[in-house]
């Protein structure tokens, strides 16, 4: 089943009323009573993490489900405009959804998601708190692959963001010893932007940001994330499954253990 989001609500909203779109008032009556239903039924199955509401509009988007709710039982017995819902306000319910909803974001961490604390930058830690829960969704959904994708991807950029924090001359230094033992091939170069996660794990390894088991199952998660390369996944006979994903997730939750540990205050 598709995941509901407040965007798909208000885009069906705006194509069956376009006058709460334009904000105009209207009745709504028993012809509009499928279409009402189909409203409840979605806002029933949106994430209760996607309802990021203040006091205030939670009892405007409760007062309105409660009332379109009625309405539908009321139309089964008679006709009768439902104009309002009074003492709150003199739209419709479903124009007090609309302009609700439209204060929610499609994206949000769920409650399962890591906390990251140690990250200063609320932007960036939104960002990959969405991405984590992303996923975490994708591992729930059975999308294997996305699932392993993500998972690296998210633990890329948390070694980026631990590694910019370093001493920068220490970075370097890890770098050439690391080149010396032949643990890295290739210089990764001075702008961590253009790293890839093999040079940060190994790096961040070598700084003690992230501790031995970690870093092993970083490796593993970065060798299953390169299983969607053209080609590579029928010359190896291997592809993402449960076990891949449910390895690259793990990893995750250790890098955010250790880097927490590592630069919490």
């Amino acid at each position: 089943m598709p995941r509901v989001v407040p965007s798909q609500i208000i885009g069906f909203i705006d194509q069956v009323f376009p006058q709460a779109k334009d904000n105009k008032k209207f009745y709504l009556e028993r012809n509009y009573a499928i279409s009402c239903a189909a409203i409840i039924d979605l806002i029933e199955q949106l994430p209760s993490e996607l309802l990021v509401l203040s006091s205030k509009q939670y009892i405007k988007f409760v007062s309105a489900v409660a009332a379109i709710k009625i309405g539908l039982e009321n139309w089964k017995l008679r006709d009768y405009p439902l104009k309002n819902v009074p003492g709150l306000s003199d739209r419709n319910p479903v124009s007090i959804l609309r302009n609700v909803l439209l204060t929610c974001p499609d994206e949000f961490p769920s409650k399962d998601t890591a906390e990251m604390r140690f990250i200063e930058d609320n932007d960036l830690r939104a960002n990959l708190e969405i991405d984590i829960s992303a996923t975490n969704q994708a591992l729930s959904n059975g999308e294997w692959k996305a699932a392993t994708v993500l998972a690296g991807s998210v633990i890329e950029a948390l070694l980026l963001w631990g590694l910019k924090q370093h001493d920068q001359e220490k970075v370097r230094k890890a770098v050439e010893t690391l080149l010396h033992e032949v643990i890295l091939n290739k210089d990764p170069g001075i702008n961590l932007d253009v790293w890839n996660l093999h040079s940060f794990i190994e790096v961040a390894d070598k700084l003690k940001i992230i501790g031995k088991d970690t870093a092993k199952q970083a490796m593993l998660a970065k060798e299953y994330r390169n299983l969607i390369h053209p080609g590579r996944e029928q010359r190896l006979g291997q592809r993402c499954d449960r076990g891949t994903a449910l390895s690259a997730v793990a990893a995750v939750e250790f890098v955010i253990k250790d880097l927490s540990s590592k630069f919490s205050s």
